[in-house]
């Protein structure tokens, strides 16, 4: 019994007294984990939420991708950044050199592999992110419609334009747009008020709510395509749908719609009405020439475009 007693102590010395270098790395392994994956992985899933749900949280995405990031690539070389432990010169052996791993087979093929993967996922992932997302920040835009001369729009009189967004794909790119010339704002300016007759409610057509002169009805063809000019008095705006309803300057009235009709700018080009982008009304103060209008980006139809309301829906792609 002593024996054995003897030899598990020499065997127990012998472990304490073994060169850590004889090992495999010259250090003893590390068992400690890090939270940065977890942060890095976190940053991507707020940046792909924040691609559709709302600019900050994708700002907010990009800052802890970038600082978890840096942090988990500069834990994961720490042990390549310390200096070797110096080799001890043998005597007896001078022929013998012995060369000393910085670090393991083990750890390299960790770092490999996780190398490998980054690059995988990042050839796969982007593509897959570009097509998805793309489409919807390229061609979103408004393109000019040329409605004619200043002359078919009398002052103070609205006029139903009816034209082709696209005349490039024919009839699917129909509008309609409610116009009234207020004539001419305190600085002298041209002025028009242009609403779009789209719902904001779920995207019905509206309809004014007056007798249309089709006598005086107007067909023309400009540059962009062929427009129509009806006018009309309306005591405001109505959608057939689900009874929403409007006031001449597109303000909400009453039923479901969330905000105010929208809006095309508009510019004077060689004596013709020119429209441009679409926008969308969060307020109207005043009428005609001396209206207040607080704007927004152009948004869909039942989305919010103030409040805490709008943080619940998707950060639109059209500016103007």
């Amino acid at each position: 019994m002593r024996a054995l007693t003897d030899w598990g102590g020499e065997l127990a010395e012998h472990h304490q007294e073994q060169d850590p270098a004889e090992s495999g790395n010259g250090r003893p392994p590390s068992s400690s984990g890090s939270l940065w994956p977890i942060g890095f992985a976190l940053g991507i899933v707020l940046i792909l939420i924040g691609v559709v749900l709302n600019w900050v949280v994708f700002g907010i995405g990009v800052g802890i991708t970038g600082l978890c990031g840096m942090l988990w690539v500069w834990d994961s070389t720490r042990e390549l950044r310390k200096p070797s432990a110096p080799v001890e010169e043998v005597e007896e052996e001078p022929e013998v050199e012995e060369v000393q791993e910085r670090y393991g087979r083990n750890v390299f093929l960790e770092r490999t592999t996780l190398g490998l993967g980054a690059v995988i996922g990042g050839v796969i992932t982007v593509p897959v992110i570009g097509f998805a997302v793309a489409p919807t920040f390229i061609g979103q835009g408004d393109k000019e419609i040329n409605l004619g001369p200043l002359t078919n729009f009398p002052k103070d009189k609205f006029m139903i334009a009816t034209f082709l967004s696209n005349k490039e794909t024919g009839n699917v790119s129909r509008r309609t747009a409610f116009i009234r010339n207020n004539g001419t704002t305190a600085d002298g300016l041209p002025s028009f008020t242009i609403i779009s007759s789209r719902c904001v409610h779920l995207g019905c057509p509206t309809q004014p709510g007056g007798p249309k002169d089709e006598s005086a009805k107007k067909e023309l063809t400009t540059v962009t395509g062929p427009v129509a000019l009806v006018p009309v008095t309306p005591s405001g705006f109505s959608c057939p749908c689900h009874g929403g309803a409007y006031d001449t300057e597109g303000r909400r009235i009453s039923g479901p719609p969330v905000r105010d009709l929208d809006r095309y700018s508009y510019k004077i080009a060689y004596g013709n009405l020119v429209l441009g982008e679409r926008f969308s009304v969060g307020n109207v103060t005043g009428e005609g020439a001396n209206a207040q209008i607080t704007t927004y980006t152009r948004f869909d139809p039942g989305e919010h475009v103030d409040g805490p309301e709008a943080w619940l829906y998707p950060a639109s792609p059209n500016g103007i």
